[in-house]
């Protein structure tokens, strides 16, 4: 691993992992206009070679492809990599709580016991791998306490078969409920430059109790990195389609903002991505920012971000910049 990279811990756990992680989420394809498998699988080999340890996956993320994909990238590598991959979306059964239809089948939020025994093993067999290091609830489930839940993942922690206990898309009551119930190392949310809400509700409970923060979808979408033209089209089931933030004006924001921090990120030799994700692990309460890459180009540009320390007079220029330029992107 480069030496360079920052390692940050996951909570209070003994796993430690780079503080840029790489998301997987459009390696799976879906939502995503489909997947090239070769692009993907150099896409994490050269993110391992870069020095980033972690990698984010999921079942739901193309239902097992990216799971799969992530398998056949680190086969022999598995020393080198801290996985991270969910449970509590589930098709396989028809308990828990509809969410979703995905490819015709019904995708149920589900986190009682049997259903992530079930997922677990599923996870292990498609990632090549005995062990998971941060097993995280995907989406919550209202219909299994959240205790039930704990309980559950933390016999498998017991047992070896993950190192550490995290959960996604929490509500405060959620994330209270958790720290109450046993030992919860990480969250992961949406956090970003236009999106900080957590800044308010759930980085202060993290922060209280040595949770770390995985921050997704860190670049926006790719919306903040800079290289999406705005004259670009979005096709198929390319989520960005419709989404009123790619619009035009909003990408023209984006562009405006891009020329703004344009002389940081000549100070740093680094692209706009680059200074986004520097930007996002410097503020307080994110431990980790996860960045999707589709091929091995965006891996290492991503990567380097994890070299870069903003001073706390570049940061503040990059605030007065995001304030001037960055808002009602979704109107």
């Amino acid at each position: 691993m480069s030496s360079q990279q920052i390692i940050r811990q996951i909570g209070k756990s003994c796993v430690h992992a780079s503080a840029v992680g790489l998301g997987t989420w459009a390696i799976g394809g879906w939502m995503w206009g489909g997947t090239d498998e070769q692009a993907s699988i150099g896409a994490i080999e050269a993110s391992v070679d870069a020095g980033i340890s972690l990698i984010d996956t999921a079942p739901a993320y193309g239902l097992g492809r990216s799971e799969e994909i992530v398998g056949k990238a680190i086969k022999g590598k598995r020393d080198k990599v801290v996985i991270a991959t969910k449970c509590g979306l589930n098709w396989h059964s028809g308990k828990g709580n509809h969410f979703f239809d995905q490819d015709g089948k019904p995708v149920h939020r589900y986190l009682g016991a049997e259903g992530i025994a079930h997922e677990l093993e599923q996870s292990l067999r498609r990632l090549g791998t005995d062990h998971i290091d941060l097993y995280i609830t995907h989406w919550q489930d209202p219909t299994t306490p959240i205790a039930e839940t704990m309980a559950v993942l933390e016999k498998l922690k017991a047992a070896g078969k993950i190192r550490a206990i995290g959960a996604s898309n929490v509500s405060t009551q959620d994330l209270q409920d958790y720290v109450a119930a046993g030992q919860i190392d990480a969250i992961q949310e949406r956090y970003s430059m236009i999106d900080r809400e957590i800044e308010g509700s759930l980085l202060p409970i993290a922060r209280r109790n040595d949770i770390a923060t995985l921050s997704y979808s860190s670049l926006a979408l790719g919306l903040l990195s800079g290289a999406i033209d705005p004259a670009r089209e979005f096709t198929g089931d390319d989520q960005r389609k419709d989404n009123p933030r790619f619009s035009t004006a909003s990408r023209q924001k984006v562009a405006r903002l891009k020329q703004a921090i344009a002389p940081i990120a000549a100070q740093h030799q680094a692209s706009m991505a680059q200074i986004v994700i520097a930007w996002t692990l410097a503020q307080p309460g994110i431990t980790f920012a996860l960045c999707g890459a589709r091929n091995a180009e965006q891996a290492i540009d991503n990567a380097r971000a994890g070299e870069i320390a903003l001073s706390a007079s570049e940061l503040a220029a990059i605030d007065a910049a995001i304030a001037a330029h960055l808002t009602a992107l979704d109107a």
